[in-house]
């Protein structure tokens, strides 16, 4: 597959997983993919945990609530540290969401599928939070994010997109010629 299908295949999937396991290669290979993303001036702010043991997933799924991604046999969670970077500004938000479109591609490539779990648990009720004290992250990261990772139980259904034209121009906002 061309890098433009990846990119065109790759859909959030919210549905049920096999239960076939994920190997360890192809986490590896996904978490390399996220961490050879971009970094605001190179400060390298996202880290990775990817969790493959049952009794782990069992762990983190009792705080996720309400449940999602609960049937998936692998998933990664991303961490951030807020490191400033250029003139007293941190790039960490920018850093974190290119390692995980990286890594989302990386996925669609090898055959799964997720779905980028963060506002679900970086809200009041502070799940990642929890994660992250099962996980044994040190208190100057943030569990920012988490992604299922396994084979999708039904066909994925791509969401309606806006025509090209409604949201991309040329020269000026709005001009199709």
């Amino acid at each position: 597959m061309s890098i433009i299908d990846t990119i065109s295949n790759r859909h959030s999937y919210r549905g049920k997983y096999k239960s076939t396991p994920v190997p360890r290669e192809d986490l590896i290979t996904i978490m390399k993919a996220g961490l050879d993303a971009p970094s605001g001036c190179n400060k390298q702010t996202t880290s990775l945990i990817a969790v493959d043991d049952k009794e782990v997933m069992k762990k983190l799924h009792s705080v996720i609530v309400p449940p999602v991604g609960e049937t998936a046999p692998a998933m990664i969670c991303v961490l951030t540290r807020r490191i400033n970077a250029y003139r007293d500004k941190c790039y960490a938000v920018q850093d974190y969401s290119a390692a995980i479109e990286n890594m989302l591609l990386a996925i669609t490539e090898l055959g799964y599928q997720s779905c980028w779990y963060e506002g679900h648990i970086t809200d009041e009720d502070r799940i990642g939070y929890k994660m992250a004290q099962i996980l044994g992250v040190p208190d100057e990261y943030e569990l920012i994010c988490f992604l299922p990772v396994g084979v999708a139980e039904s066909e994925p259904v791509p969401p309606k997109k806006l025509d090209f034209s409604d949201r991309a121009w040329f020269n000026f906002f709005g001009k199709t010629e």
